[in-house]
């Protein structure tokens, strides 16, 4: 072999090890959500921050839910490697690890303050990370929802006996046990079939997310009624699952730089949806639907039931009751502070599940 000939093989080598380098560089991620639905602007504006904070060391391209997998198969296209990073909420997967459904929310229990604080300052992420860290993935929260809108429907809900014989589409492990305990009977589907369902009558109400998300997917177009407060998903967390081997692959400052863009998105977040969730409402009422509320007696029944289901799905898994176990602990020494600091503080603290009866299933 001549030197030419060498040289040029080197190039040859050197171009092929460049254009891989870059390849490692480029992530692609998708969704589970539809342009349609306005959950996808979370997704997007992490994206947009991400981009901006790693510069030249890593582009991420974002596809809408729908356009490279179906959202039920996002979870297993990262985890296989085949994207490298894929936006979620950690309930959908709840069927591989109940552990999931804490992490994405709780019936009467959490409220968005309390997922950041948990999350933050109170070890959460690493147990998101523990969860998600079986199925080879890191994952960064990078969202959150204060408490859901509640059931709509065309039968007003104003006591607890009106949802006995409901069709109603939710979400959520503990939350479909804990209808049942009301009577009503749990229809999952995806956010996208909700409202040919409930204009087909197939389903008798449904639940989907905070109001703006809601009338993003026309439900005040089929339905006539509302029934506050959301006390099925008292709030909601989103974020990223990154494949862990893309992951490693980064620079340590490139894994910052995505930690920060997390962080900074999921503030803003929280304050984003509820000046959507505001502006929402409104519109709602002016659609003509008619907004009840159910009473505090009603919701103190609600709370009590909800943790007989917490303490029953947690004792099922010990991942699930770690993650109960540390979110209970939290909200046992916050409670000094945001008690002390009354009626100024960071909303309440709930008269929530038996602690140790979670601990001993922990173990």
């Amino acid at each position: 072999m001549t030197i030419k000939t060498n040289v040029m093989a080197g190039l040859a080598l050197a171009a092929g090890i460049a254009t891989q380098s870059a390849a490692q560089d480029s992530w692609t991620m998708t969704t589970t959500w539809p342009t349609s639905l306005e959950l996808i602007e979370m997704d997007k504006h992490f994206v947009e921050l991400a981009n901006k904070l790693t510069g030249d060391d890593l582009t991420i391209e974002f596809f809408e839910g729908g356009a490279l997998v179906p959202a039920g198969e996002v979870f297993g296209a990262v985890e296989s490697g085949t994207i490298q990073a894929g936006a979620d909420w950690p309930g959908y997967w709840a069927g591989r690890n109940s552990a999931f459904s804490p992490l994405a929310t709780t019936a009467s229990l959490f409220n968005a303050v309390d997922y950041v604080n948990w999350i933050e300052q109170w070890g959460g992420a690493d147990l998101y990370n523990e969860i998600y860290g079986k199925f080879g993935m890191v994952y960064l929260p990078y969202g959150v929802t204060n408490n859901e809108s509640g059931f709509r429907t065309n039968e007003k809900i104003v006591t607890l006996d009106d949802l006995k014989g409901k069709r109603l589409r939710l979400s959520g492990l503990e939350q479909g046990r804990l209808l049942e305990k009301l009577g009503g009977s749990q229809v999952s589907m995806a956010g996208g079939e909700i409202y040919q369902s409930l204009e087909r009558g197939v389903i008798d109400g449904a639940e989907f997310s905070t109001p703006n998300v809601d009338f993003s997917g026309g439900f005040q177009q089929v339905t006539k009624y509302w029934a506050t407060p959301g006390w099925h998903q008292s709030a909601s967390i989103f974020g990223v699952m990154i494949n862990k081997a893309s992951w490693d692959a980064l620079s340590p400052e490139t894994q910052d730089d995505l930690k920060v863009a997390a962080q900074a998105n999921l503030i803003w977040s929280l304050s984003f949806t509820e000046k959507r969730a505001t502006e929402a409402y409104q519109q709602f009422i002016d659609a003509g639907i008619e907004i009840t509320r159910y009473d505090d007696a009603t919701l103190a029944k609600v709370q009590e039931m909800a943790n007989v289901v917490i303490e029953e799905t947690a004792c099922e898994n010990p991942d699930s009751a770690k993650v109960y176990l540390s979110q209970l602990e939290y909200l046992a020494d916050y409670a000094k502070w945001r008690d002390a600091s009354a009626p100024f503080n960071l909303g309440r603290t709930p008269n929530g599940p038996d602690i140790e009866k979670i601990r001993a299933c922990a173990n």
